[in-house]
């Protein structure tokens, strides 16, 4: 983005400890920013009401201190409903928010898997015609009618984000059946009032930049560019999650210091050539994202180390 400050966000979920794919995409992301001098925040994505709590947030951010890194500033998802709700108001009064009656359930049954790991609705409650709901509180799912076309954002790694995201994802919900704000609309809603500008993560998430390309051009707010980093992958081949129990920050740092993971983590990713440990900061000035590795690596946890298992 030659002339253009970075300006980027780490947007970890508040649904469990920091683990080392957290921890490595947390620190691609600052060194990206710090490295041009752009500007980097942290936002904690804390909307999921059943598995995010204040406890939770404050565990995050100590978890990414504790690896030294440092943020010009750091603010809650949760806090940003009033323009969460301004666009989707924005949204339903050009017509494209339709309430769902589709239980998840239906939705697995009936159609056929997408790219990330979802659906592909088959748009069995779209009406015919957009037309505004009289409110977009209707007690149930809402969902956004896409365009039929193809965007094509642009990623700095070489990845073809090009879709047809009406096509191959389906219609996205934006309104969860609990009333929740969903991920794409928080996402791109918060990311387009701060005026980021580079989305720094990992490739599982590249199928939904389509999806969320769309959305910018629908409020009139430009598009970011994208970087999607490698990721580390469980021995069975599935990415490094929470959800599948991966080893927590509290427990790496009873094994490791922080300069010691950190350096691990740079040398993993191919920005040192032999692990030593370091701060953040004492990778900064030899830093180009071009010498980033781009082969996802295996991680092993045995209960007392880390180790690649790329065999």
């Amino acid at each position: 983005m030659p002339g253009d400050r970075i300006v980027t966000r780490f947007a970890p979920s508040t649904t469990g400890p920091a683990h080392p794919g957290t921890l490595l995409s947390a620190l691609l992301c600052w060194l990206e920013a710090r490295s041009a001098d752009g500007h980097v925040f942290l936002r904690l994505e804390d909307l999921d009401p059943d598995r995010s709590s204040p406890e939770r947030v404050t565990q995050m951010v100590r978890h990414l201190e504790w690896l030294g890194l440092d943020w010009d500033r750091i603010e809650q998802q949760s806090q940003h409903d009033e323009q969460h709700r301004r666009v989707l108001d924005d949204l339903n009064q050009s017509g494209l928010l339709y309430a769902c009656s589709c239980s998840r359930s239906d939705v697995r049954r009936r159609c056929p898997p997408a790219a990330d790991g979802g659906f592909v609705y088959d748009g069995k409650c779209r009406p015919p015609e957009p037309r505004p709901l009289p409110g977009t509180n209707p007690g149930g799912p809402l969902r956004l009618r896409l365009p039929d076309r193809i965007v094509s954002p642009t990623d700095r790694a070489g990845l073809d984000l090009a879709m047809n995201p009406a096509a191959e994802m389906g219609d996205p919900v934006l309104v969860r059946r609990d009333g929740a704000i969903a991920y794409h609309l928080a996402a791109v809603a918060d990311d387009s009032v701060a005026g980021v500008n580079l989305l720094v993560r990992g490739r599982d998430l590249a199928a939904s930049a389509a999806v969320q390309a769309l959305i910018y051009d629908l409020i009139a707010s430009p598009v970011p560019q994208y970087w999607h980093h490698f990721l580390f992958l469980e021995a069975t081949g599935g990415k490094l999650a929470k959800l599948h129990g991966a080893v927590g920050a509290d427990e790496l740092s009873g094994r490791y210091s922080a300069e010691e993971l950190c350096g691990l983590l740079a040398c993993w990713s191919g920005l040192l050539d032999a692990p030593q440990p370091c701060r953040p900061r004492d990778l900064v000035s030899n830093y180009v994202w071009r010498n980033v590795v781009t082969a996802d690596q295996v991680l092993a946890w045995d209960g007392q180390s880390l180790r690649l298992d790329n065999s």
